[in-house]
């Protein structure tokens, strides 16, 4: 699957717009989890439990799409935001 921001493909053509693709998730921290964050976050800087939790649901989104996509019977995504 050709995933892309720009509006278009270089060398490949639209043929035909199927409408809106979309991947959404949302994910949360144990209390384990947000307890490590806390401790983390009195020494400063980047909370790297949390960076990796936002990761992890971009990600998992980003796969979402993309099967919806593949589901609606297309073979790339444009403007991608």
């Amino acid at each position: 699957m050709l995933v892309t921001t720009t509006n278009e493909i270089e060398g490949h053509r639209i043929t035909q717009y199927l409408g809106l693709v979309r991947g959404i998730t949302v994910r949360s921290r144990s209390v384990i989890g947000n307890i490590g964050a806390g401790i983390q976050s009195l020494f400063g800087g980047n909370i790297s439990i949390y960076t990796s939790l936002a990761e992890k649901a971009r990600e998992e989104a980003f796969n979402l799409m993309v099967e919806h996509a593949a589901s609606a019977g297309a073979n790339a995504v444009i403007a991608m935001r």
